[in-house]
């Protein structure tokens, strides 16, 4: 995919605690896989790719939007200004919604309505949520999930009990030159978790 510079941030206010970095990526992806136990057969699904610029993030937003259907649980894991909320982006694109997509940090969920006979998309930022979905009852995500497509910015280690079958979004800074700030380049590591995930061409993505 051919380069192409564009704004690196996700928006939204600055955060601390950052939970994405390149170091840790592998074991991100590791758990990610790891929380989920369906029996034999079930291991998680896995692959790589490296983005170059803030537009192919959001082309690979709109790819993986063409695997998505109702019912799909999307969790993106990355520090801030990996590119999680441009990603999501490319998802509104492709699944051909309604409005803006943006950081929903203030409101914690953005329902974007579909423009056709898609599922609506869920946009939910949980950095500001606690751990567990008890305090995640009043966005009514599990009512949301059968009828939507629900991702989740922030949502390791809070939204997994949603659904057994999910696919976690890990996007790294490219360890290339860590001191270089406006290095675009991300390794993003997609993992498919469940029966749901097991026939769906995720190598596809690598080749738009």
């Amino acid at each position: 995919m051919p380069a192409d510079p564009a704004a690196r941030r996700d928006t939204g206010p600055d955060r601390q605690g950052d939970d994405g970095d390149t170091a840790d990526r592998a074991d991100r992806a590791e758990r990610a896989g790891g929380a989920h136990d369906a029996g034999p057969g079930s291991a998680p699904v896995t692959v790589q790719a490296t983005v170059s610029s803030a537009e192919q993030m959001r082309e690979l937003g709109r790819r993986m939007a063409g695997l998505l259907r109702a019912g799909d649980l999307v969790l993106l894991t990355g520090q801030l200004g990996a590119g999680k909320t441009t990603l999501t982006r490319g998802l509104g694109a492709g699944l051909g919604v309604r409005g803006a997509v943006t950081s929903p940090t203030f409101v914690i969920a953005r329902v974007h309505p579909s423009l056709g006979d898609g599922p609506p998309l869920v946009h939910v930022d949980a950095y500001r949520l606690g751990g567990g979905l008890d305090e995640m009852e009043d966005l009514d995500l599990d009512v949301s999930l059968p009828d939507s497509v629900i991702v989740v910015e922030w949502g390791e280690g809070k939204v997994e009990e949603l659904s057994d079958e999910r696919l976690h979004v890990v996007i790294a800074r490219s360890t290339g030159d860590a001191a270089d700030e406006a290095d675009e380049t991300r390794e993003v590591t997609l993992v498919g978790v469940g029966e749901r995930w097991r026939d769906v061409p995720l190598q596809e993505l690598l080749h738009g």
